[in-house]
């Protein structure tokens, strides 16, 4: 009893000691210091951290054990469509059919290794977790600084950082000087978070980026030192529930394994009809139950397309393939046709819809003059346009004075267009070549620095330029202008009292704030007086080129995009109204919500919100997998596109995942199906067009070898059902599956996407592959081929025997059916003439060699006796042509009728429309 007791205590000191992810925040150290029981000066002692490996275990990520290989290989077995194709090579062993048996089983192991080979990948995303864990720390135990690997962390343990050091845990800081974390891997914002050791007041759910009393494991130091205490290890940090939710998140089937599912239950079903029809049918006429079971098991193993697998992994690896080339890589075969159902593309902000790279783009001299300024990122490309002044060449003198300071004021360079520094001096850098040719640094040595801090939040640097000593500085307006006494306006110092220029500053910062954008303000002074103000720098991280349209052309193919950031809501909407989020409509701020609002949401609430909101912001990882998931509880398909860490989950949630080559985590690599090589967000339309293409082509191959192989074993059945002759002898039915199975049927896979493609609206996946049309078509289809068929047999037929002529005009009826049927199922809307005849070379090539094939058959001694045919005459090839080429005029026509029918209803629409819109006037 006594021995549980304490056993009791321990556990409930272990749950003490755990604090939750923002409590260290908002208490005094002191506090966090005592429930910890450490020493923020001496930190634990050895004996205090050897016990807690013991409660608390490893500072380490563990990965779930993976499934055995041959596990891996057994899961392929269970899609409903191989199912029903073993049980096919099953029967046709058993009936003695081991051609059958040996051509179905080929198609199995085919599909199944090549899905096996793409799918078997080791799950590298939560490796790429773990190596942001640094293998070594600086931590003082028993008072004296020691280096060991970061797994031996403990809550309580005191760590030391410096510039470049990963953070090894996350901690509450004690001491800081000048420090400051790149947090976006976790958070999104591009700008390091000056961190302080201040307690911060009580809030309900404070965001990851707020907490800047804390560090973050994987994060990196930018700059300073500090010290903290270790409050969290492994999977209580925030990676580490970033890499908990990672292995938990189970990537969804695609919308195409979901159809191949269906449809394989669709064929069971059908299949078990046909088996039940001829039973039927064999007992109303007296014959043998037994006998007519195994025709009609041996018909409906027949009619199963075994090819389509086959031309399905054929299809979607030349779309992977095509994809390629588009700079694209997809990683698994079904997620290429996936694309091509997305209705809702979650895009990330920084790294994905922008550059990732701050750049300036509005400037305000010290007099009001403003300046636009073009070109992105770290490069001197680019030109300021003089928008209002009433002497250019004055603007012209301020703007050389702003690149001084820009420059000189400054610890960033820029080498090759790559920025060795923070993000906000690279802009100023990049602003200051576009501004003036020269070197301004040549011209002067650097005397001092004062760095920025968030007490004073300026930066200054005093150069010595010739005999004076020269102060530049850059910061929050308001810290700036308390300093200055003058401004600079046209060359010329003026002096600030009794002007506008304070009140004109601060109300075109407001402004530009107001649209997202940071702004800075510089100054300069001679030898320690009061300085000058020189102006406003406003810089944002602007929208990738093709953005903008990409999210147009998304818009009117009925793809809607949602962006969600961890960054503020000023710049979320200000981005998003860029890229055209909100169509011709302005933002409305309301519009835009944040993670702390969605903290507050049930699902059921949470689900509603994202019917109509755009855009997210301060959200987190976890917001972004609720988002994701309200949105697929709609029945929609959801894309999300991102970069860093705090996508990954989200990316992996995701129907299709989508993630930048260049700039993108290798976490979020991993986690995705998709990566986009040049980090080209227009790409994603190629993609989406791509994959609408491919399930079409899948489409049109089974509408073709359906309704061929309806029509064949229509033609057996009736023959036997009937009591008479089969109209086709053995090899010729051989010769009839080639050709379905064959080169004309695999070249419909690779038809080239309609140009008109990517403005319809995404693939409904509520609709089966086999919908209605479809099976229309078919069966349409079917019964063309089995009347002209039966047709020409009778008509042949009349002396009442059966001769080789007769089987060759029946043989070569069916095979040129089969031809004009491949032509008309290379559309189901679109008629032949508007593909044009002879855009799918493969498909010409397919269907000559086909047609060469058949003259050989028909007039080549050899093969004549093998298929028992004879020679037929200009006038039988021409009757047959004529007669044939019927199945062709009628999808022609039918189409024809259903394009006029569909015209007239979406003009009653637009005028019911138009009347409404009047009556509304």
């Amino acid at each position: 009893m006594i021995q549980d007791s304490e056993e009791s205590v321990d556990s409930e000191r272990v749950k003490e000691m755990w604090l939750s992810n923002s409590h260290p925040a908002v208490v005094p150290v002191e506090e966090v210091e005592n429930i910890l029981r450490t020493d923020r000066v001496k930190g634990l002692t050895t004996r205090q951290a050897e016990e807690r490996y013991t409660t608390f275990g490893y500072n380490e990520l563990v990965a779930k054990e993976e499934d055995p290989v041959w596990k891996k290989y057994l899961e392929q077995f269970k899609n409903p469509l191989i199912i029903l194709l073993l049980c096919s090579a099953i029967v046709s062993i058993c009936m003695r059919q081991f051609d059958d048996a040996a051509s179905i089983t080929l198609a199995i192991v085919i599909v199944v290794t090549v899905g096996f080979i793409q799918e078997y990948r080791s799950e590298k995303t939560l490796e790429k977790l773990k190596k942001l864990v640094p293998p070594v720390c600086v931590c003082v135990r028993d008072g004296r600084p020691d280096s060991f690997e970061a797994k031996f962390l403990v809550p309580g343990d005191l760590v030391t950082m410096q510039t470049g050091d990963r953070i090894p845990a996350d901690l509450r800081l004690v001491s800081c000087m000048e420090f400051a974390v790149d947090e976006s891997s976790l958070t999104g914002e591009l700008e390091p978070i000056l961190k302080t050791s201040d307690v911060l007041p009580k809030k309900e759910n404070l965001a990851t980026n707020e907490m800047i009393n804390q560090a973050f494991m994987g994060t990196m130091v930018v700059t300073g030192r500090a010290t903290g205490l270790v409050v969290a290890t492994a999977d209580k940090t925030q990676f580490g529930q970033v890499f908990q939710m990672m292995s938990d998140e189970v990537a969804p089937d695609t919308p195409l394994q979901n159809s191949m599912n269906l449809l394989g239950k669709q064929l069971s079903a059908y299949s078990l009809a046909v088996i039940g029809l001829i039973m039927l049918a064999g007992w109303y006429q007296g014959k043998q139950v037994l006998v007519m079971f195994n025709i009609g098991v041996s018909l409906a193993v027949a009619a199963i397309p075994e090819g389509l697998p086959i031309v399905t992994v054929v299809t979607l690896a030349l779309g992977v393939m095509r994809m390629a080339g588009k700079q694209a890589i997809v990683k698994k075969l079904p997620t290429v046709e996936a694309l091509g159902c997305v209705n809702v593309i979650c895009t990330d902000k920084t790294g994905t819809v922008t550059c990732n790279q701050m750049t300036a783009t509005n400037m305000v001299t010290g007099g009001g003059d403003r300046v636009q300024v073009t070109g992105s990122g770290y490069h001197p490309e680019g030109a300021a346009e003089i928008l209002t002044s009433d002497d250019h060449a004055g603007t012209q003198k301020d703007m050389e004075r702003m690149a001084e300071c820009a420059t000189l004021c400054n610890n960033a360079s820029i080498t090759c267009g790559q920025l060795l520094g923070q993000p906000t001096e690279g802009a100023l850098l990049a602003l200051a070549q576009k501004l003036s040719m020269k070197n301004f640094k040549e011209e002067g040595t650097r005397v001092k620095e004062i760095p920025f801090s968030s007490e004073n939040k300026v930066m200054e640097v005093i150069y010595q330029l010739g005999p004076n000593n020269v102060s530049f500085v850059k910061g929050a307006l308001e810290k700036v202008l308390v300093k200055c006494d003058t401004y600079l306006h046209h060359g010329k110092i003026l002096s600030l009292e009794g002007s506008s220029v304070p009140a004109e500053s601060v109300r075109f910062c407001a402004e530009l704030g107001g649209r997202g954008l940071r702004v800075l303000a510089l100054a300069r002074g001679v030898d320690g007086g009061k300085l000058t103000f020189l102006g406003l720098v406003a810089m944002q991280d602007p929208p990738r080129p093709g953005v903008p349209a990409a999210v147009r052309t998304l818009a009117e193919s009925g793809v809607r995009t949602v962006m969600l950031t961890g960054d503020a809501k000023e710049t979320a909407i200000a981005i998003g109204d860029q890229i055209g989020l909100f169509g011709d409509q302005r933002p409305v701020r309301s519009g835009a919500v944040a993670g702390e609002d969605l903290d507050r949401m049930g699902d059921a609430d949470l689900q509603t919100v994202v019917r109509s909101v755009q855009v997210f912001y301060r959200v987190s990882p976890r917001h972004k997998v609720r988002i994701v998931a309200a949105l697929q509880s709609h029945g929609l398909i959801v894309a999300m596109t991102g970069d860093g860490v705090n996508d990954g989950v989200a990316v992996k949630r995701a129907d299709v995942g989508i993630a930048m080559g260049k700039c993108g985590t290798d976490v979020c690599k991993e986690a995705a199906d998709v990566i986009l090589l040049d980090d080209d967000f227009s790409t994603i339309l190629s993609a989406i067009e791509e994959g609408k293409s491919i399930f079409i082509n899948i489409r049109n191959f089974l509408r073709f070898q359906l309704s061929t192989s309806i029509a064949a074993l229509s033609l057996i059945s009736i023959s036997t059902l009937m009591g008479t002759a089969n109209p086709l002898n053995p090899m010729q039915i051989l010769w009839i599956n080639i050709i379905m199975d064959g080169p004309p049927a695999q070249s419909l896979g690779v038809e080239p996407a309609d140009k008109e493609l990517m403005m319809k609206p995404p693939r409904n996946t509520k609709v089966a592959m086999l919908s209605r049309d479809i099976l229309i078509n078919i069966v349409l289809s079917a019964a063309i081929i089995v009347c002209g068929t039966l047709y020409v047999f009778k008509e042949m037929m009349e002396d009442g025997k059966i001769t080789n002529r007769d089987t060759t005009m029946t043989f070569t009826c069916f095979v040129f059916f089969d031809m004009f049927n491949a032509l008309s199922c290379r559309s189901h809307t679109k008629s032949v003439f508007q593909l044009g005849l002879f855009s799918n070379k493969s498909f010409c090539l397919a269907v000559l060699f086909s047609l060469v094939g058949q003259m050989l058959v028909i007039y080549t001694p050899p093969l004549q006796y093998i298929f028992q045919t004879e020679a037929l005459s200009a006038k039988d090839l021409l009757f047959l042509v004529c007669l044939t080429s019927s199945i062709f005029i009628v999808s022609e026509v039918k189409k024809f009728a259903e394009r006029r029918m569909l015209a007239r209803r979406k003009k009653v629409t637009r005028t019911n429309s138009a009347k409404s819109l009047i009556s509304l006037v």
